[in-house]
């Protein structure tokens, strides 16, 4: 189940320009998505309401060890494409090498771009290029206590604690 949402890059940039083409609006999403949790399911549910149609584009596993480490990522990139693609609110998901997104946004040239608050505009990858075909960026607040890093370092502590 979900399956059928996850696209190899060129499917998942083919497919988004003929939603594109047929009239709908693309919401694009980045991110390693490696514990998924409250707070990226609620941007998620957020970026959906955006747009017509949802594309998730996550880091590879080589993406996510050179931006995170070693230890990183806890799930792997098929893992964590099929947890997003069984979301509701996610309608396409693929995945990316680079480090960041950008060739691949550029390729898809969604109508909205949505990350995290914490992110300022101006550094959000991709947004010069999103506002400059005449898109939109969106920052998503975020969840108080709601990051993979949290998280991994509070069962650190709860492992820890318990030993």
């Amino acid at each position: 189940m979900g399956t059928e949402k996850i696209f190899p890059r060129q499917d998942a940039i083919q497919k988004a320009r003929e939603h594109s083409e047929a009239g709908r609006c693309i919401v694009f999403t980045n991110g390693c998505f490696d514990l998924l949790h409250t707070g990226h399911v609620h941007a998620l549910q957020h970026a959906k309401s955006l747009g017509d149609v949802l594309l998730v584009a996550i880091n590879s596993d080589d993406s996510v060890k050179r931006l995170k480490g070693s230890h990183r990522p806890i799930f792997s990139e098929g893992e964590r494409a099929l947890l997003l693609a069984s979301l509701e609110c996610v309608d396409m998901v693929t995945v990316f090498n680079e480090n960041t997104p950008l060739e691949l946004l550029r390729s898809v040239k969604p109508h909205i771009l949505v990350k995290g608050a914490e992110y300022d505009t101006n550094r959000i990858v991709g947004a010069s290029d999103v506002l400059s075909w005449g898109g939109k960026v969106e920052r998503v607040p975020m969840f108080q206590g709601r990051s993979t890093t949290e998280l991994i370092q509070r069962i650190q502590r709860m492992k820890a604690d318990s030993q």
